[in-house]
């Protein structure tokens, strides 16, 4: 059976996986690869196109295919607090010296189809939406992109509209409104990002890198969504991390019949 373009990649792939190519090296030549897996032109340069599109390799002019580099991954701790400085309210310590690197986009918009159902709203609902670019303040990074959705008849004329929220940001107004003391719950996936999501984040354009992303549920005491975060960063730079302890149903007795990790 002839070796397909798939089979080239995977057998690649796992050659990078294993470090017998490392970031910055140079992979076979297309003939070269022809003559070593006995293939077509096309069969492995749609091998090559497939370890490109998984952002693996990367085409460099007059080098050829080089394995990509990658940035270290840095870790999200999700230890299910939430957390407050003099700022306000914030939900991960690896993020609390990052600022906003331009003031919000503000405006009236629809609330996405995807968190509708969460909001407990209609589809095709007005809600106020609160864009910020989040990052580094020394370099001017941007690492988040954070997107709040404030149902628009608790946001229409109250300061939640406004650019400047206030001490404490949208939380403390929320919870001054009445709603308090807030809860939250959240939900971790991946998709791809929008055009407009890669350049606002800097991903590199080349090869498509997707977006860690983390909605988050603010509701109040009597169970009413009153915000809902979209969070979006680059899954190649960032990944979520959590501690991981027994239950009680997994728990060893030592010698003395005590009970191990508390």
């Amino acid at each position: 059976m002839p070796v397909s373009y798939r089979d080239i990649a995977a057998d690649l792939r796992q050659q990078i996986s294993e470090g017998r190519y490392m970031p910055g090296d140079k992979v076979p030549m297309l003939t070269e690869l022809q003559a070593q897996y006995g293939a077509g032109y096309q069969t492995v340069r749609s091998a090559i196109a497939l370890l490109e599109q998984e952002g693996l390799v990367v085409a460099v002019r007059r080098r050829g295919t080089i394995v990509r580099e990658r940035p270290e991954k840095r870790r999200i701790t999700r230890s299910r607090q939430v957390f407050r400085d003099e700022v306000g309210y914030y939900f991960d310590p690896t993020a609390q010296p990052w600022v906003a690197l331009a003031p919000p986009a503000l405006r009236w918009g629809v609330v996405p189809v995807d968190l509708a159902a969460l909001m407990g709203i209609a589809t095709g609902s007005e809600v106020f939406i609160r864009d910020r670019v989040m990052g580094d303040n020394e370099n001017r990074t941007p690492k988040q992109l954070a997107t709040s959705y404030l149902p628009g008849d608790l946001a229409r004329g109250t300061q939640l509209v406004e650019a400047d929220t206030g001490r404490g940001g949208i939380y403390d107004r929320l919870e001054e409104m009445g709603h308090r003391p807030l809860r939250w719950s959240e939900a971790v996936s991946a998709r791809m990002p929008s055009p407009e999501e890669a350049e606002a984040l800097k991903l590199p354009a080349d090869v498509g890198v997707p977006l860690l992303r983390i909605v988050r549920v603010t509701t109040s005491p009597d169970g009413k969504v009153v915000e809902i975060n979209d969070t979006r960063m680059s899954a190649e730079e960032f990944e979520i991390g959590y501690s991981i302890r027994r239950n009680a149903s997994a728990r060893l007795d030592d010698e003395n019949g005590d009970v191990d990790d508390d």
